[in-house]
């Protein structure tokens, strides 16, 4: 059997840092890391290939050579996903289907063979059975949360590694908490599931012997949803792991803000590697986050945790939601204070939307307000409900936020504010990759000659070196980033 694995082209959002990564000459920021575990899970006598849209284009030839075409894809994905399913029709190849946007919307997709839905450790095996049996069905789909001990090494091999600026690992799924607006606990459960340190650390291993090193992302719904096992098993393994390979990762993962609370796993996750961390903060009105049943956020000095985090050695990039009923006409005023405080140089501010399935998508049905499908681009301006406040001040205030915290005398004031705030962990692995040098040779051309503004960029690298040189590579980082965020904020 010959299978093409498919993950579609991401479109032009905050997150794809499409505008950064021309810098250190990369396609994309992360790999399709659920097509790499699936293609783990498919029997070792199968030929598989991977195309991802991201970093190299999809032929016709391509799709030919296939017996099947496994695809995959998150909201953002739904337009190019749908124009591959159509080429596959085309050219008479078969298409099997899952990932999280099939699990919730599965039938909004025609000209799919057969969907594979949930999390494949359980629901593959079943399609594999029937398909060698030689009667697929149409739909596979369960109720159960598999075991992550079931869980492969990804098929690193797969993969064209270096068009990539990271790579990705998973420990664990799900997540205590229980947002509104949130379809993890839908997807993926209340209840975190983890690997063991031993599974964790062998695929970490893995992707060492694969070559890569640098920025490795864990891409938990919420890394710390299990602190005791974090603290007792994992992060010490990891020190340890860490020492021994001479810290060839630095790690990047998502948490809730109550991370702030625990001296002790702030210290850990530092001392293994991780150097940033993406909080979702949503708003700083505790009506709205009372409203959203963001619980963890609510009765909190949420300023002081960022700061505090900072000053831990994690690196803070936020989260931030606008269009909650409970909004009051000055929240974009009080948006862009408290991002400009805080420090927090990426800042994502997106407008409300209730993915399918969720809580807050069976209140707005519940209450008539549902009028379409959500986009999964976070920063188009898009809502999928109506909400209270008057629809024009509502994209007229967003729009107001986006602009002002970055344009470049905002944005470059709080790279400013961080820098000050953030203390740098003591250095792991002294060296510098050669491509944080071409792209800051890259950033003198394109962001002190080019670019109109240029005047803060040296502002900022004159203030770097003299005031906390140290932190200079981090700021020509962020000035990287900020080329990437004012891109986005001009289609808004």
């Amino acid at each position: 059997m010959k299978v093409l694995l498919v993950y579609p082209e991401t479109p032009g959002t905050f997150w794809s840092f499409r505008n950064a990564l021309k810098f250190i000459s990369k396609k994309s920021s992360e790999p399709p890391l659920g097509l790499l575990t699936v293609a783990a899970l498919l029997p070792e006598s199968w030929e598989s290939k991977l195309i991802d849209m991201n970093v190299s284009p999809l032929s016709d030839r391509n799709i030919i050579w296939a017996d099947y075409v496994f695809l995959t894809g998150m909201n953002v994905h739904r337009d190019s996903m749908k124009a591959v399913i159509a080429r596959c029709n085309r050219l008479g190849v078969k298409v099997v289907a899952g990932g999280p946007m099939c699990t919730t919307d599965h039938q909004e997709f025609t000209g799919v063979d057969h969907f594979v839905l949930n999390e494949a450790e359980i629901t593959l095996p079943m399609f594999l059975n029937d398909l060698e049996k030689g009667n697929p069905k149409p739909i596979y789909q369960s109720n159960q949360f598999p075991d992550l001990s079931l869980t492969p090494v990804p098929r690193w091999d797969l993969l064209e590694q270096k068009k990539y600026a990271s790579m990705s690992i998973q420990y664990s799924r799900g997540c205590p908490f229980d947002c509104e607006f949130c379809s993890i606990t839908l997807l993926n459960g209340h209840k975190p599931r983890t690997k063991s340190a031993e599974q964790f650390l062998g695929e970490l291993e893995a992707i060492y012997r694969s070559g890569w090193r640098g920025s490795v992302f864990v891409v938990d719904d919420n890394f710390i949803g299990n602190r005791r096992k974090l603290k007792h098993e994992v992060l010490p393994a990891l020190i340890k792991w860490s020492q021994k390979f001479g810290y060839p990762f630095t790690f990047i993962t998502e948490a809730s803000i109550n991370l702030a609370d625990d001296e002790e796993l702030l210290k850990l996750m530092v001392d293994a590697g991780f150097n940033a961390a993406f909080i979702g903060i949503e708003t700083p009105n505790s009506e709205s986050l009372a409203e959203c049943g963001k619980a963890q956020n609510v009765n909190r000095d949420m300023l002081q945790a960022v700061k505090k985090m900072q000053h831990r050695g994690l690196i803070v990039s936020g989260g931030f939601i606008i269009g909650f009923d409970n909004d009051p006409p000055n929240i974009f005023k009080q948006q862009i204070e408290f991002i400009q405080r805080s420090g927090i140089v990426t800042a994502m501010v997106g407008l409300l939307n209730a993915p399918s399935g969720t809580r807050l998508y069976q209140r707005m049905k519940s209450e008539n307000r549902l009028v379409a499908r959500m986009s999964g681009n976070n920063m188009d301006g898009s809502m999928n409900f109506r909400p209270k406040m008057n629809y024009q001040q509502l994209i007229d205030g967003y729009r107001q936020v986006v602009k002002t915290i970055y344009s470049q005398k905002a944005y470059y004031e709080r790279v400013k504010t961080f820098l000050q705030e953030y203390r740098l962990p003591s250095k792991k692995n002294l060296s510098v990759p050669f491509q944080d040098v071409t792209a800051f040779i890259k950033s003198l051309w394109k962001l002190g000659v080019r670019e109109k503004g240029k005047r803060f960029y040296w502002k900022l690298l004159f203030f770097s070196l003299f005031r906390c040189p140290g932190k200079f590579p981090l700021a020509v980082r962020m000035a990287i980033y900020g080329f990437h965020f004012r891109r986005v904020a001009e289609t808004i």
